[in-house]
C-alpha cells in the first residue's frame, strides 16, 4: 500500500496535479473487480468517505492556510495529505477461516462462554462477551469467558487477519442461538403463548404483545433443567463463499473491505529534519460498531503503530548481520510527543455490513495503513522548499532522511562567475 501511495504522489507531482486528486480518480468504483477478480462490493463506501472527511477536516480551507504559512516561513513548512484504504477482511488461507465456541447456561442463569480466540488487549473477549449477553437478552456481567483451551475448543485458527470477532463472535451467536430457541419453547409453555411471541431481554423474558408477568431468565433456565432440555452447545462458523487458487492468483479471498480515510497535517523543520504531527482526522467504516469505545481505541492505536512505523522505527544491522536495534535503548516507539496535537477519530455512519455478526466489521489492522497519511503530509512539507516536484522519501522518514530530502528538494544556487568571485582560471 506504501508504493503505491508513493507512485500516486510523484505521478501526481509530475503531473503538478494535486495529489488527492490522482487518489480519488483512482477509487474503485461499483462493479470493479480486483485484479484477482474479486468484485468491490460497497465501492461507493470510500467515495462517501472521502467526501465527508474532506468536509469534516475543512482540507480544503486548510490548503489554502498552509499554503499562505509557507509563504511567510522560508525554513518552517507545513503539508498535509489525505489518503484512503481499502483492506480486505480474512484469512487468505482459506482454511484458517473457522471457528467454534461452547456455551454453558447454568440453572442460576449466568454463563460460561469458550472459544478460541485469544486476548492480546484488543477487546476481543469484550466483544464476544457483548454478543453472548445480546443474544440471550441478559446482563453482561453474567456471562462469565474462560482462556482459551484447545480441550474445549480444539483446532483453532490463529486470532489473526482482524477476524477475530467476525469468526469467534460469529461461532459463539450460533451457540448462543441454539440455546435461546430451547429456552423459547420452555418460556412458551410457561407462559402459555405460542413461542414466536417469546422475547428475551435484560435478564427477563417475556411475550411480546400479552399482558404475562415476564419470567427471569434464571427461573426459565432452571425450569429447562429440571425438564432435561440440554443448556449447552456448541457453536461453529466458517466464513461463507471465499476461495482462492493459488495457481492463477483468482478468486475472492475477503469476505469484505473495511474502508477508512485519514487527513493528516504535519510542519517540518528544514534544519533539523525534525517533524511534528499538529492533526489527524479519521473517518472509519467500522460498520454496526459492537463496542464503539473498544473500536476506537483500536484505530487510535493503530493509528498511532503506524507513525511509528513510518518515521521513527528504523532498522540497523551491523557489519555481521546482526540487529542493532533490538531493544528499547536503540530502537524508539512511538510515545506522547509524536501524537498528533489535535486527533479527531468518527465512525461512517449507516454502515452495517450484512453476513457479520451483528452488522460489525474488523478494526484492528485497517487503520495501521492511514498513518501513510502523514508521511504524505511530510513529503508535501519537504515539496514546499522547493518547486513542489516529486519527493524521494525513504521509510521510515527519520529527521535525517527529511533533512536530505529537503536539501535536495531546495532550489540549487548557481555557482558565482569569476568576475564576481576574482578568481582567475588558468
Amino acid at each position: 500500500m506504501l508504493v503505491i501511495e508513493d507512485i500516486l504522489d510523484r505521478a501526481a507531482r509530475t503531473l503538478k496535479i494535486d495529489p488527492h486528486v490522482i487518489r480519488e480518480r483512482n477509487f474503485y468504483r461499483e462493479g470493479d473487480t480486483t485484479h484477482y477478480g474479486q468484485e468491490v462490493k460497497d465501492a461507493g463506501r470510500i467515495t462517501t468517505i472521502w467526501e465527508q472527511l474532506k468536509q469534516t477536516s475543512r482540507f480544503e480551507a486548510r490548503c489554502n492556510g498552509i499554503a499562505a504559512f509557507n509563504e511567510k516561513h522560508p525554513h518552517r513548512k507545513r503539508g498535509i495529505a489525505i489518503t484512503p484504504v481499502k483492506f480486505g477482511i480474512s484469512f487468505t488461507a482459506t482454511f484458517l477461516n473457522q471457528a467454534g465456541a461452547l456455551v454453558l447456561v447454568y440453572r442460576d442463569g449466568s454463563v460460561q462462554m469458550n472459544h478460541g480466540g485469544t486476548e492480546m488487549g484488543q477487546g476481543l473477549y469484550t466483544k464476544t462477551r457483548q454478543i453472548a449477553a445480546q443474544a440471550l437478552g441478559i446482563r453482561l456481567e453474567t456471562v462469565r469467558i474462560m482462556p482459551a483451551r484447545t480441550d474445549k475448543i480444539p483446532n483453532t485458527s490463529p486470532t489473526a487477519a482482524s477476524a477475530g470477532t467476525d469468526l469467534n463472535g460469529a461461532a459463539v451467536l450460533d451457540a448462543c442461538v441454539q440455546i435461546r430457541a430451547r429456552l423459547a419453547q420452555v418460556a412458551a409453555t410457561l407462559l402459555h403463548c405460542d413461542r414466536s411471541l417469546i422475547r428475551f431481554e435484560d435478564g427477563r423474558v417475556f411475550a411480546e404483545g400479552l399482558n404475562h408477568e415476564p419470567l427471569s431468565f434464571a427461573k426459565v433456565a432452571e425450569t429447562a433443567h429440571r425438564n432435561r432440555v440440554p443448556l449447552f452447545a456448541h457453536g461453529y462458523y466458517r466464513t461463507p463463499e471465499i476461495h482462492f487458487d493459488s495457481k492463477t492468483a483468482t478468486g475472492k479471498p475477503f469476505h469484505y473491505f473495511a474502508y477508512g480515510a485519514a487527513v493528516t497535517e504535519v510542519e517540518v523543520d528544514g534544519f533539523t529534519g525534525e517533524h511534528r504531527v499538529l492533526r489527524a482526522d479519521i473517518l472509519e467504516d467500522v460498520g454496526d460498531s459492537l463496542s464503539p469505545l473498544i473500536d476506537l481505541g483500536q484505530i487510535e492505536g493503530g493509528f498511532i503503530q503506524g507513525l511509528g512505523f513510518l518515521t521513527l522505527e528504523e532498522l540497523l544491522w551491523d557489519a555481521q548481520g546482526r540487529l542493532a536495534t533490538a531493544g528499547a535503548s536503540t530502537y524508539k516507539l512511538p510515545s506522547w510527543p509524536e501524537l498528533p496535537e489535535v486527533f479527531e477519530i468518527a465512525f461512517l455512519k449507516r454502515a452495517s455490513e450484512p453476513g457479520v455478526v451483528f452488522g460489525s466489521k474488523a478494526v484492528g489492522e485497517p487503520p495501521l495503513m492511514l498513518a501513510i497519511s502523514a508521511r504524505e503530509a511530510i513529503r508535501d512539507a519537504i515539496a514546499a522548499f522547493g518547486n513542489g516536484g516529486p519527493v524521494l522519501l525513504d521509510s521510515p522518514a527519520t529527521p535525517e532522511r527529511i533533512f536530505w530530502a529537503v536539501q535536495r528538494a531546495r532550489p540549487q544556487k548557481e555557482a558565482p562567475s569569476a568576475e564576481v568571485t576574482g578568481v582567475i582560471h588558468g
